[in-house]
């Protein structure tokens, strides 16, 4: 057999195996509680993110249910069964990971844009954000103006490496991990949160101001990390309407 690639398997993968070993071997039986995430966190040695992102992929694949207001819970064999034979494959980054890589790289591209600011940026940036404004308004899942905008202010450093990176690193919300994290936390009034976000950062372009458009930036994408890292909501926040998967 031929020698094959090693691959170094991510955190929220081994944890997530490791809580499915302990299910597996009755641990957890079916229909307990899991510890909660601040426990699990503190026994593993790891932090609340990355337990965050391995309850979700369990979820995912159909090991446990998440019950708003009340905990994670190990899901009965038979029920286990049924959900993953339709369980998409959990592949891919993290989304919080994710989310930390892309503030450490838009903060910058946010400086270069208004470096090179002008009214044309600043125009196609604030129609981005006001697609957004109006989809939200629509009772719609803002990704499409979100994507546009980032895109946008990536495209104003004209370097096709920066902009293919953002753009791959901003289409991970395809990823199934980060589509069920944001079935429970993505919401009008954070996402209305995330727009007046983005109208900072675009003030900051506006004027030139490349420290200030860098640090609008990073708190934008820190605020979006912790969104989705708040506790559990106490019951699931009456949903946006469904988008389409992200294309370009």
């Amino acid at each position: 057999m031929p020698i094959q690639a090693i691959e170094p398997r991510r955190l929220y993968r081994q944890i997530a195996d490791q809580l499915r070993a302990l299910i597996d071997g009755g641990e957890f039986a079916p229909g307990s509680r899991l510890p909660a995430e601040r426990d699990l966190a503190q026994q593993l040695g790891v932090s609340r993110p990355s337990v965050r992102e391995a309850l979700i992929a369990l979820e995912v694949e159909g090991v446990v249910e998440v019950r708003m207001g009340s905990g994670v819970y190990v899901r009965s064999r038979a029920a286990r069964a049924v959900a993953v034979a339709v369980a998409p494959a959990v592949e891919g980054e993290g989304p919080l990971e994710t989310i930390r890589a892309r503030q450490v790289l838009e903060g910058e591209l946010a400086a270069m844009a208004a470096l090179a600011s002008s009214p044309a940026l600043v125009a196609a940036l604030t129609e981005a954000v006001d697609q957004m404004e109006q989809d939200i308004d629509a009772g719609l899942m803002p990704l499409r103006g979100d994507r546009l905008f980032h895109l946008r202010m990536a495209e104003a450093a004209e370097n096709a490496p920066l902009l293919r990176v953002v753009t791959q690193l901003f289409d991970e919300r395809n990823n199934p991990l980060f589509e069920r994290l944001g079935r429970h936390f993505e919401n009008a009034d954070n996402w209305r949160a995330a727009v007046a976000e983005h109208r900072r950062v675009v003030q900051a372009v506006a004027v030139g101001d490349a420290a200030a458009a860098r640090a609008a930036m990073r708190e934008h994408l820190q605020r979006s990390h912790d969104r989705f890292t708040v506790n559990w909501p106490a019951t699931d926040a009456a949903p946006l309407l469904a988008p389409e998967r992200i294309t370009p």
